[in-house]
């Protein structure tokens, strides 16, 4: 184990990103390729098996572990559903990857992992109890209790996206109306003003009052949903990820302001919200820690 290696991978809807690490979690050689079109399973799996020779030529790495942007089965092998990805129902990528790498592999869900690196080398350190929000093209979410991931009875818990925000607001993809996610994602701030986040965030920079009138609003939305999850589960911290995080300085005043108006002090006793450190390597290296814990436990 003491110089041993595992891949790390987080496969994405427009991108595979691949990552090579020590046990501390250094990496030591990433690779970022791009996804497929159309992103069929056989064809991820191809371009996957041909990125992890580049990345191990030598054949130093003894586990995988692969994110991926929907939830894995209770056995973490099986990829049940990828969200944006056409033709993923119950694909046993772990038994695939193994027949073909000769390597123990683990399946995750993508925010599950971005809450595992944060545990481990990110925002989360310091705390046993946290959620993580990813704010991309959807809304994902992991939650770590007792500083474990909480996966749930058949391992897809954590959909902290899919709440229902407003009962009869903008139809999900989930099958949900008005999900937290219809107005706190990518393509939500798409819908609702025309423009990406990004441009939002330099406007706001700016001082444009429109900007800034509309972050103040998606961090209200956001602070509704989080007086949700924060009555249940009662987190030392909210982390806060994703790419819409970039502007986390515009909405999070917002947030802050509707959760301390709406919930409980006794429920919100030293909350901490906070946004991730690990960007967007979190899933690659999340996926990496759960390929040491699969050897580990092996």
């Amino acid at each position: 184990m003491g110089n041993s290696q595992v891949i790390g991978i987080d496969l994405g809807g427009t991108a595979i990103k691949l990552g090579r690490f020590s046990q501390d979690g250094s990496c030591l050689q990433s690779l970022t390729i791009a996804t497929p079109q159309p992103a069929t399973p056989e064809a991820v799996f191809a371009v996957m098996v041909d990125a992890i020779a580049q990345i191990d030529p030598d054949n130093q790495t003894i586990a995988i572990g692969v994110g991926t942007p929907g939830p894995a089965d209770a056995t973490r092998r099986i990829a049940q559903i990828a969200i944006n990805l056409p033709g993923w129902q119950n694909i046993p990528l772990a038994d695939w990857l193994e027949a073909k790498i000769g390597k123990p592999t683990i399946i995750e869900n993508d925010a599950n992992c971005a809450g595992v690196a944060e545990a481990w080398l990110g925002a989360g350190r310091q705390f046993r109890n946290f959620i993580l929000l990813t704010l991309g093209t959807g809304v994902g979410g992991a939650i770590i209790l007792n500083g474990n991931l909480f996966v749930g009875h058949q391992g897809a818990a954590g959909e902290l996206g899919l709440i229902t925000l407003q009962a009869d607001g903008p139809m999900c993809k989930s099958g949900n109306q008005g999900s937290l996610e219809q107005y706190t994602s990518v393509k939500a701030i798409r819908r609702l003003t025309g423009k990406e986040p990004v441009e939002l965030g330099m406007l706001a920079q700016s001082g444009d009052v429109n900007a800034l009138a509309f972050w103040a609003e998606y961090g209200r939305y956001l602070g509704i949903g989080l007086t949700s999850l924060i009555y249940v589960l009662t987190p030392e911290a909210v982390i806060i990820g994703g790419g819409v995080s970039a502007s986390v300085e515009f909405f999070l005043p917002a947030v802050k302001a509707e959760i301390a108006q709406r919930v409980m002090p006794t429920s919100r006793a030293g909350l901490q919200i906070l946004p991730a450190q690990l960007g967007n390597s979190a899933g690659m290296v999340g996926a990496a820690k759960l390929a040491w814990e699969l050897i580990r436990n092996s």
